[in-house]
């Protein structure tokens, strides 16, 4: 008899597991990608749905008011989802709320029903929000290496895209429902198909049972660095476009641009962040960018004309850009409860600092309302300076 000839393994493929780790390691990256369509779709769309619903400017003001304050109400409901099912879990939970949220605003038929659903976004956004910068803190410090800077970029990347969808659906006349439920289905699909393959347990994280969360110790100055930092962004955000028609008289074609400038920038200087916080560390990128960013709202507000001033608003979106991703990527090492407290404060700068920056407007003039946001820069570089957590 002859003998029986050894099993030979069947050959795997040599590609299938290396294209299957690299599911997993763009599972993250997308989440926070899809984070920002989402925002930016909803941003895109607001001159439609305040025009759908027949809301003046200053009813329209509440309305967006409404998402900050759902954003300082998030801290029970992500702290339940935290203890309970840990960051993947909530990651899907909080995207799946977060896309209906979406739907339901673009179908709001009345203010009222507006305001509510807003509330409602800024909850789960923020719960979303929570859960995505926990799982990339928990990342970072299981790699040994920093990636905050990088899926902030994503994310702002994300928001430009949806802020492009939400245009091109606008010139198309589509209304914000049916382009939120076109959205919101395949989005909803990639959701899911990373969080399949995010490569992270279910342990749930410890949390504190609060209504509203606020940091201590170190941490308050890191929180204080995002109430700024958030206070900052949001009135470049809001207000960047106001100062250009205002001040030198532009069309309503360009005004955008300002934000676009600052916007373009921030995403250019996450994407290389990581590496440069290796080489400079944190605080002093924090630091000189606080800098940087006074230097250019200053330019801004003294330019002889628009373009300059485009430039300015250009240099402070390098200035700021890291300024986020390395306060939560902190803030997450100390754990998802100091990661809440910080989050919960620089919520509280994204509600106050539009409203400061009008009333300011209002009654010294868009000039000296940018200027003022070129000081929070020069205070945020101080309190960076001081901050020892930001290494």
């Amino acid at each position: 008899m002859h003998p029986t000839a050894p099993a030979v393994p069947t050959p795997v493929s040599s590609s299938r597991i290396p294209l299957f780790d690299q599911a997993q390691h763009h599972a993250l990256p997308a989440m926070f990608a899809l984070f920002g369509v989402i925002m930016g779709s909803w941003a895109g769309r607001i001159p439609a749905l305040a025009e759908r619903v027949q809301v003046s400017h200053s009813a329209l003001s509440m309305v967006l008011l409404c998402g900050g304050a759902g954003a300082l109400m998030s801290f029970p409901v992500s702290s339940f989802l935290m203890g309970r099912f840990g960051a993947r879990k909530s990651l899907l939970i909080a995207g799946l709320a977060l896309l209906c949220v979406l739907v339901s605003i673009g179908m709001a038929p009345t203010v009222p029903r507006l305001m509510a659903a807003v509330l409602m976004l800024g909850i789960t956004a923020s719960t979303y929000d929570v859960a995505m910068n926990a799982a990339a803190a928990r990342r970072e410090r299981q790699a040994g290496k920093s990636e905050m800077s990088m899926l902030h970029g994503l994310a702002c990347a994300g928001g430009l895209v949806g802020a492009t969808l939400g245009s091109l659906m606008a010139g198309l006349n589509i209304a914000p429902a049916t382009h939120f439920a076109m959205v919101a289905i395949p989005l909803a699909l990639v959701l899911y198909g990373a969080y399949q393959m995010l490569d992270m347990d279910d342990a749930a994280e410890p949390v504190e049972k609060k209504t509203f969360a606020l940091p201590r110790g170190p941490l308050v100055l890191l929180g204080l660095l995002g109430f700024l930092g958030a206070m900052s962004e949001g009135s470049i955000a809001d207000w960047s476009g106001v100062f250009l028609k205002e001040h030198f008289k532009v069309g309503d074609g360009m005004a955008p641009l300002a934000l676009s400038c600052f916007s373009v920038t921030m995403l250019i200087a996450r994407m290389v962040g990581d590496k440069l916080k290796h080489r400079f560390g944190a605080r002093r990128l924090v630091t000189c960018g606080a800098l940087l960013s006074a230097a250019g709202l200053f330019f801004a507000v003294l330019s002889p004309n628009a373009y300059c001033a485009l430039g300015g608003f250009a240099i402070a979106g390098l200035g700021l850009a890291l300024l986020f991703p390395f306060v939560f990527s902190a803030a997450g090492a100390q754990g998802p409860v100091a990661l809440a407290g910080v989050a919960s404060m620089a919520y509280s700068g994204t509600l106050m600092g539009p409203p400061v920056i009008g009333a300011i407007a209002h009654h010294v003039g868009m000039q000296m309302a940018i200027g003022y946001v070129g000081g929070l820069s020069l205070v945020i570089a101080v309190v960076a300076s001081r901050t020892r957590l930001l290494k």
